[in-house]
């Protein structure tokens, strides 16, 4: 494989099809004393994130990367949760190019559910909020995927999207994969520098998380998972603050809510 990260701008032949995919889980956490206040946190989830809130999230990382939006799809679902799904291309698309069900954004063309489309590559956004059936936890994901072909890179969307939600966990996967080639017919299989997802997130944010990193580099695989290293009660109570429990009580609580993000973040019950 050539070294073709370590030279200027990568003379191609024809299109650079190498796909980038950045994905990633972003999970909340909330302490829900009972039924009552554990519908409310839902609810409150389901309108603070609907299909409309993520479809204005994924038009800010079109704009970002540089992408431009062909057509869109988003559907609000029942009881709860929102998918977006975003067709993007990496240069402007003429309209007479364009088939005739993209609607480029438009709102008039928008049915209650939305998705988008790129030409090259694709931006998708669903949230399920969800709780404990005994419990008194409540938790709310969002799955994200930006993939991109050409030159556009779906990392330069990656600290809009973790400042866009309020994350305990945070779990991201980036991967190229395929090839294209340059002017001599070799193949290129990487064309940027990366050891790590965390080269792209700011020291401010890397301040408030701890990290872990599995990459895999013969394969341009790369895994990172983020935790946060302290916890304010505040944030993660419903309808109440911390002044208002007994110090035992927020003890418990805190318990309570670090054992929910390890098992997240380690993936498995303890």
């Amino acid at each position: 494989m050539k070294d073709t990260t370590k030279r200027g701008k990568l003379k191609l032949y024809g299109f650079n099809n190498l796909t980038k995919t950045l994905s990633f889980n972003i999970y909340d956490i909330c302490f829900t004393r009972n039924e009552q206040e554990k519908k409310a946190y839902i609810e409150y989830i389901d309108e603070q994130f609907n299909s409309d809130r993520l479809m204005k999230i994924l038009n800010d990382v079109a704009n970002n990367i540089g992408a431009h939006i062909l057509n869109i799809s988003k559907q609000d679902y029942i009881p709860q949760g929102a998918s977006v799904t975003i067709l993007i291309s990496e240069e402007e698309v003429p309209l007479y190019v364009l088939d005739q069900s993209c609607n480029k954004g438009a709102d008039f063309n928008l049915p209650s559910h939305i998705a988008g489309h790129l030409d090259k590559s694709h931006l998708t956004m669903h949230s399920y909020p969800e709780s404990h059936p005994q419990g008194e936890i409540s938790t709310f994901r969002v799955d994200i995927e930006v993939s991109t072909c050409g030159r556009i890179s779906p990392l330069k969307s990656l600290e809009y999207l973790i400042n866009s939600f309020d994350s305990d966990i945070i779990i991201v996967d980036y991967r190229v994969r395929g090839f294209t080639r340059d002017l001599d017919g070799s193949k290129c299989f990487i064309d940027h520098k990366i050891n790590s997802i965390q080269n792209f997130i700011s020291k401010k944010i890397k301040e408030k998380y701890d990290m872990i990193d599995v990459n895999v580099y013969q394969e341009n695989i790369f895994h990172t998972k983020m935790m946060l290293n302290s916890i304010n009660l505040d944030n993660y109570l419903f309808n109440i603050n911390e002044e208002d429990l007994t110090i035992k009580d927020a003890k418990i609580i805190r318990k309570k809510i670090d054992k929910e993000m390890k098992e997240i973040y380690y993936g498995k019950n303890y």
